[in-house]
């Protein structure tokens, strides 16, 4: 059984795609925080991506991706009505969520979309929340429109100051954490420097801070150890274990060494695939 694609949009042209995918097994247990594996083709391999939405009634979940590698190349040659082999999930522990107050939501690049999920989870709860978005210019932000429906309170930051304020949004929050009293904990999910950035932050505050690892996976289920990390000293794994942490316990520097370890397959892989012929859809 095929997973079929509803509705593909291209967020920024020739970089990060948003799809709909039609699973409705899926989307009855997606909480906000789970991520799904999965598959192009019978040969393609299994990468992780975090649910950036569900619609129990209609059966579906959105995920948004970067265009980086072979796979995700791959999946953006597929066009609506196309189908994933596999789609397994939803996986990995769920957001913790509950009435506490101020939740301040931190998203850069795809990241936005994954916080996107995790904020609409914090407001359902009855939870005040404020969300600070980034980017390098406003061309490329994310979900701004999205947000906005349930968020009254939206930030912007942006490298070029085409859009909010100008700079990063560890400046954003910095301010907030200085002018409001009663945040009761910052989630941040994005690029691995800005999370990072994000806990040095909050940490002279004392503000319970989450970050959603991205550590390569393989299974995503505990099985091959492809995704350890270390927090607080400890060897856990993300899939099985997180993907969510305590950021202030996270290893930030082995996490950054890990991601990197097969960047030179990876260049290969997508210099071959780029090569290849992909007549009819193949």
């Amino acid at each position: 059984m095929g997973y079929k694609i509803l509705r593909k949009e291209e967020l920024i042209p020739g970089q990060t795609t948003m799809m709909v995918i039609d699973a409705p097994q899926i989307a009855q247990k997606a909480k906000p925080g789970n991520f799904v594996m999965l598959r192009v083709s019978r040969h393609g391999e299994r990468i992780p991506l975090t649910i950036a939405d569900c619609d129990k009634e209609n059966g579906t979940i959105t995920i948004v991706y970067l265009v980086v590698g072979k796979t995700t190349a791959a999946m953006n040659r597929l066009q609506e009505g196309g189908e994933f082999k596999d789609v397994c999930g939803p996986l990995g522990k769920p957001t913790h969520i509950e009435k506490s107050g101020t939740v301040v939501c931190v998203g850069g690049g795809t990241g936005i979309a994954a916080m996107h999920h995790i904020a609409k989870g914090h407001v359902e709860a009855g939870n005040r929340v404020i969300a600070i978005i980034g980017a390098r210019s406003k061309n490329l932000l994310l979900f701004c429109t999205e947000l906005s429906s349930f968020c009254p309170e939206v930030r912007i930051a942006t490298d070029d100051g085409s859009e909010g304020h100008k700079g990063f949004v560890t400046e954003v929050l910095k301010d907030i954490l200085e002018t409001e009293d009663d945040v009761a904990e910052v989630v941040a999910i994005g690029p691995v420097p800005m999370m990072e950035a994000v806990c040095r932050v909050t940490l002279p505050f004392g503000t319970k801070t989450t970050v959603s690892l991205n550590s390569i996976m393989v299974d995503g289920i505990g099985m091959c150890g492809a995704c350890r990390c270390t927090v607080g000293g400890k060897t856990l794994f993300a899939c099985v274990d997180g993907p969510e942490f305590d950021g202030h316990k996270v290893d930030f520097a082995e996490l950054k060494t890990r991601l990197w370890q097969f960047k030179k397959q990876e260049e290969e892989s997508m210099e071959l695939f780029s090569k290849e012929c992909h007549c009819n859809g193949r």
